[in-house]
């Protein structure tokens, strides 16, 4: 079967900036909080203090994945150069998203550069509390006036939106917002990472909540819905519930295959994360298809 992981991560070296305050590489693939806590961010065998291209194709190329989109966030920092020159390097293997802050004064400059002038198709916000925009700044209305402007952009300028809002029960987990945005926005192809997040305890919640984007113009991405049901192991008996939810609610044509790599290879294997999905028997050999493909290629590869 034919692979693309539509979540992945490269990272020229740990630069996050996060609830916790400012995060960096210490070494081994460890990074450091501003308040002294560390954690193990990025496998060893990948890097001491980012993962080139070259590190995602080695796995990549040991688990039969043909492409992969890297996509960005505050957790490891922005990596838009990078990422770009990761695309430029390997285009026949990768597809980049570029990231920025709304809030910075000089925003306009910064996406003239990142989609006029690196030419990026894809724009990827996270507005979690823990990593993401509200992390750092005020709580932000997901049907507001600030994240308009950038659902417009992406609109006058035929890119793809890719959104994380975080987990449920904090602030950041707007799925009435953020539903009653997308419908404002029908030309504009938007892509939920994690499935909206659920954890262990949120199954009636997930099904309570995923059928407001069963919408022509709204898919989303399995990356983390595995690691994100801790403590449990493969093969994930939750995140197989969660599966089945989706189908459901969305449709499985609505659903991506990916990984979060490189973090989240420190706790699992990347059979495991492929396999527990095939081995579900929550989908058909033609929806497994169109997940761990065909659906990520016409979104993401033929834009």
């Amino acid at each position: 079967m034919k692979i693309i992981d539509a979540h992945a991560h490269v990272v020229q070296y740990i630069s996050g900036f996060t609830s916790r305050g400012e995060l960096h590489g210490i070494g081994g693939g460890m990074a450091r909080y501003a308040d002294g806590s560390t954690f193990q961010m990025i496998p060893p065998e990948m890097g001491e203090f980012g993962a080139s291209p070259e590190e995602l194709l080695k796995v990549m190329d040991e688990n039969g994945v043909e492409k992969a989109v890297l996509l960005q966030g505050q957790f490891f920092g922005f990596q838009n150069e990078y990422t770009a020159e990761a695309v430029k390097k390997y285009p026949q293997r990768f597809v980049g998203a570029a990231s920025y802050d709304p809030f910075c004064a000089k925003v306009e400059d910064v996406k003239r550069h990142l989609f006029k002038e690196l030419g990026f198709k894809i724009v990827k916000f996270e507005v979690s509390n823990g990593s993401g925009l509200m992390a750092y700044h005020c709580q932000i209305d997901l049907d507001g006036e600030l994240m308009h402007k950038e659902y417009k952009y992406a609109a006058d300028n035929d890119l793809t939106f890719v959104i994380d809002i975080g987990r449920p029960r904090n602030c950041c987990w707007q799925t009435d917002a953020l539903a009653s945005a997308i419908e404002k926005y029908p030309q504009v192809t938007f892509v939920i990472c994690h499935l909206l997040a659920p954890q262990r305890g949120d199954v009636e919640l997930l099904k309570s909540q995923l059928s407001k984007f069963a919408l022509p113009n709204v898919y989303f991405d399995l990356a983390s819905l595995a690691s994100n049901q801790q403590p449990e192991k493969y093969p994930y008996p939750t995140a197989v519930e969660h599966l089945k939810t989706a189908k459901q609610a969305v449709g499985a044509d609505r659903l991506m295959f990916g990984t979060d790599m490189p973090s989240n290879l420190c706790r699992d294997s990347y059979a495991h994360l492929k396999d527990y999905i095939i081995q579900s028997g929550v989908f058909t050999e033609g929806e497994l298809k169109s997940i761990f493909y065909d659906t990520a290629q016409s979104i993401y590869f033929e834009n």
